[in-house]
């Protein structure tokens, strides 16, 4: 099957995902929070940005390649952490790990991953970041952190726009624990999914979250309102500045929207903004990641790196960030569509279906050079 003419889009991919792993897990992974608006906030903003076409420019040749702190990426998107990806497909994350390092993009693996930092060790090369969730004590983060470092991860991303758990009703709904409870409903919600539960039983691990296990030895089954929540703390300033202390690689600030935020995360030592809503599964009335994007850039000005994640269903959007004021734009839902759909092939796919958008209307620009695209934005208002 010619994947390319069968699932072009992310939307074909996600459709394909719903069709072969079971409702709870999707309904987790699709959803957001409240009467989900976030999403619809952030796809509204994202589709009002317009670019103005050039003609008569010849052939041009999109010149895709992206540094971003010290690195320089093949592409200008990387796979965005997600909790509990193995979940979705038996051994995701080790499949999204090798096909980054393969196409050259960041691979982050988020804290409640099934896959521990051991894991996909062996798989992540140059390319890997993790995702931290802050955490009760000092004591258990500089428990975890040299791990992180052992593992091979050069990057780590602390998420701050998780101080609760958010209600996620369809997640609720849905009644997802960690592992999976074997009730009846669960049963044959896993039973029509049988491709879900043969990958399952090939890798042999029950889906839980694997980094937790050296911290909470002995854990039944835990509603997965928000993983997080097991060992949780709550994030402060206080504790932006030890762990910038204690961790000796890249610190990027991950779901920051005001700019006032930004600029104070810099100067405690941030290396990199993500900016983010966390894709409406955390506070519905937030105001669209590309609105503030523009005034997060003019508050840290032109030389800190800033990252775009939320929303992104076309390589149109990662061009539409890139305008804006982004260096780099994250993808997290679309790469686990991708390997819940087909695997490491569905991985390959959505990489390409990205890159040859992002090449397509690089071309209708008339343009080669991703820095130069705000100056192809249509005028607003």
């Amino acid at each position: 099957m010619d994947l390319d003419l069968s699932h072009p889009s992310i939307e074909d991919l996600r459709l394909a995902a719903r069709k072969r792993i079971p409702r709870f897990a999707f309904e987790y992974l699709d959803s957001a929070t409240g009467r989900e608006l976030g999403l619809k906030t952030n796809r509204d903003a994202l589709d009002a940005i317009g670019f103005l076409p050039s003609v008569l420019c010849g052939r041009t040749t999109a010149d895709l390649e992206t540094t971003l702190l010290g690195q320089t990426y093949d592409l200008p998107f990387g796979i965005a952490p997600v909790g509990m990806s193995g979940m979705m497909w038996a051994g995701a994350e080790r499949m999204l790990a090798k096909a980054a390092v393969a196409h050259n993009i960041p691979f982050s693996l988020s804290s409640v991953a099934v896959a521990s930092p051991e894991d996909v060790a062996p798989h992540i090369g140059n390319n890997g970041w993790f995702q931290h969730y802050p955490v009760k004590s000092a004591e258990l983060r500089r428990k975890m952190l040299p791990r992180i470092k052992a593992a091979g991860f050069h990057t780590l991303i602390i998420t701050v726009d998780v101080p609760q758990e958010s209600r996620r009703e369809r997640q609720r709904r849905a009644n997802l624990t960690v592992p999976p409870k074997a009730d009846l409903r669960t049963i044959k919600e896993m039973a029509v999914r049988p491709s879900w539960c043969l990958a399952h039983l090939r890798e042999g691990i029950m889906p839980r979250m694997r980094f937790f296990d050296n911290y909470i030895p002995q854990r039944g089954r835990e509603s997965f309102t928000h993983a997080g929540a097991l060992i949780r703390g709550i994030p402060d300033w206080q504790y932006l500045k030890e762990l910038r202390k204690e961790w000796d690689g890249h610190l990027i600030v991950k779901g920051v929207l005001r700019p006032e935020d930004a600029k104070r995360m810099v100067e405690e030592g941030a290396d990199c903004i993500w900016v983010s809503n966390h894709s409406g599964r955390q506070f519905e009335a937030a105001p669209a990641v590309i609105d503030q994007l523009p005034k997060i850039r003019d508050a840290v000005g032109p030389d800190v790196p800033l990252i775009y994640d939320s929303g992104v269903a076309w390589g149109m959007d990662v061009m539409r960030a890139l305008a804006k004021g982004a260096d780099f734009v994250m993808v997290g839902r679309a790469f686990q569509f991708a390997v819940a759909a087909f695997g490491a092939r569905g991985i390959d796919h959505l990489v390409h279906i990205l890159k040859a958008d992002i090449e397509a209307n690089m071309s209708q620009l008339g343009l080669e050079q991703l820095d130069r695209l705000g100056e192809y934005l249509l005028e607003t208002g």
